[in-house]
């Protein structure tokens, strides 16, 4: 137990897909795993453990933000002796190839972000996700025939921005959508020598100014879901 996980250690799986949503981690628990547990709901942020075709798997919301997936991730890694995290969210598009719904699988996070340099003195702008896991989700794709993007996206800190240089961030860093957690995730994962990587639903475009409704969030991003925890049976 943690200030903020009330599971028993033996009660988180190994791997465990993070929706940022709470309520979108209910939903994957009661539509794809058999014989799952309520773990965790300290703070509102639900845990559950289950299985998918044989393979324990948790499922736990990071909440929003670097802050929220700092803990929970930092957490899940160092006292629950969890080995890999795949966070599976939304992101807005930066770039009018990506449309709603479109799957991104992210290869680098870039951001201004204060997180590393706070946790451990790390000074770097842009931090990988984990190579291996990242070509058994590819290989996963492409057996399942899921359309799959790859690229670069930008971690922000701020969601409401007075003004928005989203092409800027695509042309400079070559960031193709934006989300909130990555960054922390994949930082976390390099400090304690463990397996991190994302996938991310097109929630909104800052293209075409479309977006998804919140209900559409929380349950309709199937694709994204099926994908990772197909991929978790090769783990």
């Amino acid at each position: 137990m943690t200030p903020h996980i009330e599971a028993k250690k033996e009660e988180i799986a190994k791997i465990v897909l993070m929706p940022g949503d709470p309520m979108r981690a209910k939903f994957i628990a009661e539509a794809y795993l058999e014989n799952y547990t309520l773990v965790n709901q300290v703070r509102g942020i639900y845990a559950y453990t289950g299985f998918y075709k044989g393979k324990r798997i948790t499922v736990m919301a990071s909440g929003m933000g670097m802050p929220s997936m700092g803990i929970y991730s930092y957490e899940l890694y160092k006292f629950y002796d969890v080995d890999t995290i795949i966070r599976i969210g939304s992101a807005g598009s930066y770039t009018k190839e990506l449309n709603l719904f479109d799957v991104l699988l992210v290869e680098k996070a870039y951001s201004e972000s204060s997180y590393a340099k706070v946790q451990n003195g790390c000074m770097e702008e842009c931090l990988t996700s984990s190579i291996p896991l990242n070509k058994t989700i590819e290989e996963t794709a492409k057996e399942i025939g899921q359309k799959l993007y790859i690229g670069t996206v930008h971690s922000s800190d701020v969601f409401y921005k007075e003004e928005n240089a989203y092409e800027l961030l695509q042309k400079k860093y070559g960031c193709m959508a934006v989300e909130m957690e990555s960054f922390a995730l994949f930082h976390n994962a390099n400090v304690l020598g463990k397996k991190a990587t994302c996938l991310l639903t097109i929630s909104d475009s800052f293209v075409t100014k479309e977006e998804t409704t919140s209900k559409e969030r929380e349950t309709a991003f199937t694709s994204m879901v099926f994908l990772a925890l197909e991929a978790s049976l090769k783990l």
